[in-house]
């Protein structure tokens, strides 16, 4: 195998677009999946997921979503449309094979797998967030005595019939898991710890993401100031929810703390009709019982954590942990980096639309690649083997 011109960790959206954008540079990428599909991500998802952005916004560079799509694609058309997008470029993964650790070699990078070693002198990483379920720990929570998972472990309302579920965390995870609950006639409760922010997926007829990329260029929190009536609007009162509005609007909150706000899709209504109740943050576990923040406590028969996910890429970049925050989550995505040669794609949570901003990053990161490989080329040809072990 001759020494490719970027190695690039993931074979989910973030990873096919920096590849089909490389290719189309005419630079070959090495494309490393620790499973054994690409989109691995969307086919393990819950059965009712659907984008919650619109296909017009949500295709990577290269490849419209097929007309035949509805606006919001459901989660098998995803899937189909990475395995065509893969199909587009000539990708071939190198399928179940999982990374350890990248670590700088010489004028590039040198990657450490369970299925070799390989060099390139370029390496982007596009894991995502999916492989870091973020489980908190309560009180109690070991002698619960019913069902504890996290929503990535959630498929669909079948195993809950005739069961009582708390739902923790009113994201876009646990608002549509209750939602699913609730349409299939399981009596179900959310935990909401804090304030949130809610937004209804289409305004005025509108995917709301047109709106955001119409405002982008205005400061967030004036941006919100001028939606904030037809969105008070469309959702309603919160409070009458038994939910706190957040101080700060949606846009400031997703720019200041990358926190996404609930696109609602029929949860709130549900919580209107009483078939999703909300209750308060989850405190301890006692026995069977949930106890809750302000002390009342119930009984349920399964928690599902709709908690989120927390990556940390420092064991797997030992060299370069300048490059990531106190976490353990890359400072900068979709451009170089510290480090020459070490890229991020996919980790800028973004106010118009995640899948839109992996296509603007990746024709960043390859750009640049190419740029550099051209440089490097009027310099000398590159010295290193392209695989061993």
């Amino acid at each position: 195998m001759s020494q490719p011109g970027a190695i690039v960790l993931g074979a989910g959206p973030a990873g096919l677009a920096v590849a089909g954008c490389l290719k189309a540079a005419r630079i070959e990428p090495l494309l490393i999946e620790r499973s054994s599909a690409v989109g691995a991500v969307w086919r393990r998802h819950y059965d009712r997921l659907h984008l919650h952005t619109d296909r017009g916004h949500s295709a990577l560079p290269g490849l419209p979503m097929p007309r035949r799509f509805p606006r919001y694609p459901e989660r098998a058309q995803v899937v189909e449309y990475l395995e065509s997008y893969a199909r587009r470029f000539d990708l071939r993964p190198l399928f179940d094979t999982a990374a350890a650790r990248a670590l700088r070699d010489g004028g590039g990078w040198r990657i450490e797998t369970d299925n070799g070693v390989f060099r390139a002198p370029a390496i982007v990483v596009a894991t995502g967030f999916a492989g870091w379920p973020h489980r908190p720990s309560w009180p109690g929570l070991d002698g619960f005595g019913g069902d504890v998972r996290h929503s990535s472990d959630y498929r669909n309302a079948a195993p809950y019939a005739g069961k009582r579920v708390l739902v923790v965390g009113l994201g876009n995870s646990g608002g549509e898991i209750a939602l699913d609950l609730a349409e299939a006639g399981v009596s179900v409760a959310i935990a909401v710890r804090g304030p949130v922010n809610i937004l209804p997926r289409d305004l005025l007829g509108m995917p709301i993401l047109s709106w955001s990329i119409a405002m982008r260029s205005l400061p967030p929190r004036l941006a919100d100031i001028l939606s904030a009536p037809l969105v008070r609007l469309a959702v309603g009162s919160l409070a009458r929810l038994g939910l706190t509005r957040a101080a700060t609007g949606p846009l400031a909150d997703i720019r200041g703390k990358g926190r996404i706000p609930l696109l609602d899709i029929g949860t709130v209504a549900k919580i209107r009709e009483g078939k999703i109740a909300v209750r308060p943050g989850l405190r301890a576990f006692v026995g069977r019982m949930v106890e809750f923040d302000g002390g009342t406590r119930e009984s349920f028969d399964a928690v599902i954590l709709a908690t989120g996910y927390r990556p940390d890429l420092r064991p797997l970049l030992p060299d370069a942990t300048g490059t990531l925050d106190g976490d353990g989550l890359p400072k900068i995505s979709g451009g170089p980096t510290a480090y020459p040669g070490l890229y991020f794609c996919g980790y800028f949570i973004s106010p118009t639309g995640q899948l839109r901003e992996i296509g603007l990053e990746a024709r960043r990161i390859a750009a640049h690649i190419a740029e550099a490989s051209r440089a490097s080329i009027l310099r000398g040809p590159p010295n290193g083997a392209a695989a061993s072990g």
